[in-house]
């Protein structure tokens, strides 16, 4: 039954694979090759996964490994949600944990007897990927707007967590999960894998926009903005936040802005989006944040609540003011607050 499921997967993956690819030019380059190369990780994981490999039973095929999809799939999350149009260099440190791991499988291989301290930096190097896992689960659950993403997520996030931890009991030589757990593990995680490339193909097919953002360059393919345009509409748009404060605004739309200054809403899209790196809101959030700093440090305000100044200007939500600001700063506006004092 599990070889029938994992088959079943791995067609429906590879099928998966080749339409994301045909259509590679209709996404974003950077979270499309994420997910493309997650999924890949998780294709070669159903082929030849130690517990079930598909044609050598106890195979030690360490390139077939989970630990590469989890550092795709964090990395796919992380840009999914901060937007980023190109992929930072500093990213590949990501997978500084990989290339270890994969050097330790090499040299263990070599090896007629185990070696303690491999078997501790293995150890260390697994409880990162805990931790890139535990990420995944903050990041997914600390949105307001939930993605589709998150229902697949959590259950492998989950499942893999579970699997990580009978590897690190069993080096630590604690009794680890029984055989009939573990394969049921492994089990589910198929089922779950399964239907998410089932759902993908689906949504594909469909021409849906919910699995990938689309590539912005080709809506400004026949734009008439010249360098000189984008110049002055930059300048009027930072005049409309810097000057007259129009971010304040909790309601504010890119129709507003576009009323304000005297050009298209579309044009407004076009600068931020194609020439300034950021969406809309953003744009408009990141004022918002100084602001909120700005009046933060002014004693005046220390009879307000954080909720408050937030309200003040321009935030309409405790939830999305403080997955903004944390985004933006790296901080919770609690945890700002107390490096001021």
């Amino acid at each position: 039954m599990i070889q029938t499921i994992q088959i079943l997967a791995l067609v429906q993956g590879v099928f998966v694979l080749l339409v994301l690819f045909t259509r590679r030019k209709d996404f974003k380059p950077t979270t499309f090759y994420l997910l493309f190369s997650a999924l890949l990780s998780i294709v070669t994981f159903i082929l030849g996964d130690d517990n079930s490999n598909l044609f050598s039973k106890n195979a030690d095929w360490f390139l077939f490994d989970s630990s590469l999809f989890i550092t795709f799939l964090y990395l796919f999350i992380k840009y999914y949600h901060n937007e980023n149009s190109t992929f930072d260099n500093r990213d590949y440190l990501f997978f500084i944990p990989n290339i270890l791991y994969a050097a330790i499988e090499v040299r263990e291989i070599s090896l007629t007897i185990d070696s303690l301290f491999l078997e501790i930096l293995e150890l260390v190097i697994e409880l990162t990927f805990v931790i890139y896992l535990l990420q995944i689960i903050y990041a997914v659950f600390s949105k307001s707007k939930k993605h589709w993403i998150v229902y697949f997520v959590t259950p492998i996030v989950i499942l893999f967590l579970l699997s990580f931890i009978n590897e690190i009991l069993v080096i630590l030589e604690i009794s680890m999960l029984s055989v009939d757990i573990a394969n049921a593990l492994n089990t589910y995680l198929l089922l779950v894998v399964a239907f998410l490339f089932y759902f993908i193909a689906f949504k594909l097919l469909q021409n849906s926009d919910a699995i990938l953002p689309k590539n912005k360059k080709y809506k400004y393919k026949n734009s008439s903005l010249n360098q000189s345009l984008v110049t002055t509409y930059k300048a009027k748009l930072s005049a409309a936040m810097e000057e007259d404060k129009l971010y304040l605004n909790a309601k504010l739309s890119v129709q507003d802005v576009a009323d304000h200054i005297g050009i298209s809403k579309q044009y407004i899209s076009e600068v931020l989006n194609k020439h300034g790196g950021i969406n809309f809101q953003d744009f408009i959030n990141q004022y918002r944040v100084e602001e909120f700093i700005v009046r933060l440090e002014n004693d005046q305000n220390n009879q307000y609540t954080l909720l408050g100044i937030a309200n003040d200007v321009g935030f309409n939500s405790k939830s999305s003011f403080n997955a903004i600001f944390k985004k933006m700063k790296g901080l919770t506006p609690t945890q700002f607050k107390k490096l001021l004092k």
